[in-house]
């Protein structure tokens, strides 16, 4: 299946978009109904409450009354952690539930209004972030029956914007009508949300691109980031170490739309272990790949040996290679950007032939062509960044 956390500040209009996809065909699991499942009369957590927070947190029919809850443990860091304690653990239970009743082709989406707070971004295929001006929320929680200074407390004590930026894969701004978000939300089913459940499930990856050379685009190192922590997850103790290389991963430099990752393992025999479960996470395999092109410092072959994944992703095209723990390979992928990002005259050298090579490659359809044409630069430009390495002392 393919998992997608959708979450947003308070009165963001994160409902809205939860049940267009609804309709559209996703298995929704809201967070907060699976709070209230767990709370409700004669159930354990609700008689943990109580003794927590006293009896004043029932209503006249002995359910829980929320807004009594809500007023104890606003602003009190300790109480929300007390109530996170008996509460999270059991609807983390009935969310695995929920979500292994799913069918093998469905697109789960998590709406989760702490997705931020609580650090599930890595449990995710996708995150998807519904945001508003301040001003509109506002407008909108006082609709609702909130007073504003309410309604200001409340969405100051959540993610901030810039929080809720680093994890968001998808950000859908809800300023205008309805209808533009149903829009927005409609374009993200058929264009990514489908396609990517499938490729998936099929353990496939979208075709290259075209080597097309675009400017330096800042969010290239927080997308970097992101697909990170999922593969971290993914891979568990099996990974020492996983990086940000290749172009993208060097400032200012224009490059290939493609984020380029290196997972460090202690084995190929690691490397094959982790076949599985990298695709799950929305990485599978290339099988064809299996060797970086040699360099005469370490002629022999099985040095060079590696595994290559790719995002399954059609919103965002990554390649991740995954490499022995001081391989050669492995040491070349971290040398090469933190060289470049160090000589600006290497790297002007490396931007003049990748403009040359992704115009002559442009209608190749092998789409390796372009990376295997840029290897004798590689080699011919090595010994000077090997040189670099000595003189300033750079390790990996």
């Amino acid at each position: 299946m393919l998992r997608v956390g959708l979450s947003g500040g308070i009165g963001s209009g994160k409902s809205t978009v939860a049940r267009r996809l609804r309709e559209l065909g996703a298995m929704v699991i809201d967070a907060d109904v699976l709070a209230r499942e767990v709370v409700q009369p004669g159930s354990p957590a609700l008689a943990e409450l109580v003794e927590r927070f006293g009896a004043d947190v029932l209503d006249a029919d002995g359910a829980l009354n929320r807004p009594a809850l809500a007023e104890k443990v606003f602003g009190d860091d300790q109480a929300r952690a007390d109530l996170n304690a008996i509460t999270h653990p059991r609807i983390q239970k009935l969310t695995a539930e929920r979500m292994a009743q799913a069918p093998a082709d469905a697109v789960v989406v998590h709406d989760v209004p702490l997705l931020v707070e609580v650090g599930y971004a890595p449990h995710y295929h996708l995150v998807v972030i519904v945001d508003a001006p301040v001003a509109d929320r506002v407008r909108r929680l006082v609709d609702r029956g909130l007073t504003e200074p309410d309604a200001r407390a409340r969405i100051a004590a959540q993610a901030t914007h810039e929080q809720r930026r680093a994890v968001a894969d998808v950000w859908l701004d809800n300023t205008g009508s309805v209808a533009d978000l149903h829009a927005a939300v409609d374009a993200l089913w058929r264009d990514r949300l489908v396609p990517y459940e499938e490729n998936v499930r099929l353990r496939r990856h979208p075709p290259k691109p075209a080597p097309q050379l675009v400017e330096p685009d800042p969010e290239w190192p927080r997308q970097a980031q992101r697909l990170i922590a999922r593969i971290e997850r993914a891979a568990g103790d099996r990974a020492v170490r996983v990086d940000h290389v290749g172009s993208t991963s060097v400032p200012g430099l224009p490059a290939k739309d493609i984020i380029d990752l290196q997972l460090t393992v202690r084995s190929l025999a690691d490397a094959d272990a982790l076949a599985e479960p990298l695709g799950e996470a929305g990485f599978p395999v290339v099988p064809h790949l299996r060797r970086d092109t040699p360099h005469t410092f370490a002629p022999d072959l099985v040095l060079w040996e590696k595994r290559v994944h790719a995002s399954a992703d059609p919103g965002r095209h990554a390649n991740l290679h995954v490499r022995v723990d001081g391989s050669p390979g492995q040491r070349v992928a971290l040398l090469f950007p933190a060289w470049l990002r160090a000589d600006a005259a290497a790297r002007e050298e490396y931007l003049a032939l990748k403009r040359t090579l992704a115009a002559e490659h442009a209608a190749n359809p092998d789409r390796d062509a372009y990376a295997e044409a840029k290897e004798p630069w590689f080699a011919a430009a090595l010994p000077r960044a090997w040189r670099w390495a000595e003189r300033t002392g750079w390790t990996p």
